[in-house]
């Protein structure tokens, strides 16, 4: 049998592990150390401005591919073009990009000259030259528009003169109406022949139409000319018809 020194010290032993466990095990859990977030970077301006120069050039260049050229007023291509140099003013591209507008402008008013139609080649120079004063390209086209209207006074026969308002003409207002209705009258019963000066042939067919439905029956005589002033001018018949 074991002495009971020997069982003393066993007991005492178990009661030593038992504690060491039970302490062992109440032992709190280290706690995960969490780093804390990275900061953001904040973007410097020099950032912020290319950022927006780029995203007005994009603009730009859709309005342009829309026709937007300068209208509508905050919405155009000159407009976002004009944005890009507040913010680079040295910016080629959007230099570049106000040039093609213009340059766009005088090849219409190019166009126009050849249709004569001299009100529509005078309204896109001047848009033009609201974009570039003193453009040389606008300045010839002027030229030309000055030497083809002196022309096309000197096509003109002699005659009464009679305006036709252009605000009126362009909203084909009653007022007008009635005025090309009396004039009708005059043509039919003083036989005369009608030059009919417009600021387009589709304006001058309309301002014919007038006259023709005032006297029903009647053929009213007479040609269509494509300038400006709109304008009337009554001479003796001497044959010839729209």
């Amino acid at each position: 049998m074991p002495s009971f020194e020997r069982l003393h010290s066993l007991g005492v032993l178990l009661i030593l592990t038992f504690c060491l466990g039970a302490c062992s095990s109440n032992k709190p859990a280290p706690k995960t150390v969490v780093p804390p977030p990275a900061p953001k970077k904040t973007p410097s301006q020099d950032q912020i401005r290319r950022n927006n120069v780029s995203f007005f050039l994009n603009r730009a260049e859709q309005a342009l591919r829309k026709g937007h050229l300068t209208q509508p007023a905050g919405a155009s291509a000159y407009d976002y073009y004009l944005r890009v140099l507040q913010l680079q003013p040295d910016n080629s591209k959007a230099e570049t990009g106000i040039q093609t507008i213009v340059v766009t402008y005088v090849e219409r008013a190019r166009d126009a000259l050849r249709r004569r139609d001299f009100g529509e080649v005078n309204t896109l120079l001047k848009r033009a030259e609201m974009l570039a004063p003193a453009n040389p390209l606008v300045a010839e086209v002027r030229t030309q528009l000055v030497r083809e209207r002196g022309r096309a006074q000197l096509d003109l026969p002699q005659g009464e003169v009679i305006g036709l308002p252009a605000d009126e003409l362009t909203a084909r207002s009653a007022g007008l109406v009635e005025q090309l209705q009396r004039v009708a009258e005059r043509i039919r019963s003083e036989q005369l022949r009608v030059i009919i000066v417009a600021r387009s042939d589709p304006e001058g067919r309309w301002v014919y139409q007038q006259l023709r439905e005032a006297v029903p029956g009647y053929r009213v005589r007479g040609d269509i000319k494509v300038g400006n002033p709109a304008r009337l001018i009554l001479i003796k018949s001497s044959g010839g018809a729209l």
